[in-house]
């Protein structure tokens, strides 16, 4: 069925909302599993015991389904952060809990949503390619703001776009991810959020304060030095 059609009047009550969550949670099992080209509508009736049309009755089709199962899971991951976020603490700290919040959800609890994202993303022509841009920038948005704070506080620089410290954030952890799935090996998250934020902070810090931060961290290597050879 084309994803184009005008879209039917959805039956509205308890019964059709609970048919909705039904259709949307096998949805995801379905996705995750086979990816968006292997996936198809009928699969999904099938596991749920109903017909293809019923599918229909409340969605277009596959490309509106798997775009509604990756905002459904973005807002999660969103209400997540948003949630756990320590704003009372220092910047640093809330992007070491921004990265390895996400990195928790998409290797533990989204694996094969993770590859259906990283893969459809990047995808050109027919598929979920420009249904992405505004599912992106929603999902991005707690990283700007957290950015945006600390630009006001004066804690990171502002001679750069936000928007290139946010791919300064969101590219290392695309490609940890990638390596994550493609080699199907654990993650050290913890330590993996730590020494990234470790590694990027000191770009992300107004000049003045990147020279007393690398004079400290000089200091802190001369005195471990002076400690061994003392």
């Amino acid at each position: 069925m084309d994803d184009t059609m005008v879209r039917r009047r959805v039956p509205a009550g308890a019964k059709a909302e609970q048919r909705i969550r039904d259709i949307l949670r096998v949805s995801r099992e379905v996705f995750a599993e086979m990816g968006y080209e292997r996936t198809t509508t009928t699969e999904i009736a099938q596991r749920l015991g109903i017909s293809e049309a019923t599918v229909f009755t409340y969605f277009h089709g596959k490309r509106e389904l798997c775009a509604r199962v990756i905002e459904d899971w973005y807002d999660e991951i969103i209400g997540v952060v948003e949630e756990g976020l320590p704003r009372d603490q220092s910047t640093k700290v809330q992007l070491e809990f921004f990265v390895r919040t996400h990195l928790r959800l998409f290797l533990i609890q989204g694996t094969g949503l993770c590859a259906l994202v990283l893969s459809e993303g990047r995808a050109k022509g027919p598929g979920l390619g420009d249904v992405f841009v505004p599912l992106q920038r929603r999902y991005t948005a707690p990283l700007m703001d957290l950015l945006a704070r600390a630009r006001e506080n004066g804690e990171i620089r502002t001679d750069l776009p936000l928007s290139l410290l946010r791919s300064a954030i969101l590219g290392p952890m695309e490609h940890i991810l990638w390596d994550a799935i493609a080699r199907q090996r654990p993650v050290d998250i913890e330590r993996t959020a730590r020494d990234m934020v470790g590694l990027l902070w000191p770009a992300l810090l107004p000049p003045d304060l990147e020279v007393v931060a690398l004079r400290e961290f000089y200091g802190e290597v001369g005195a471990a030095l002076r400690r061994v050879g003392g």
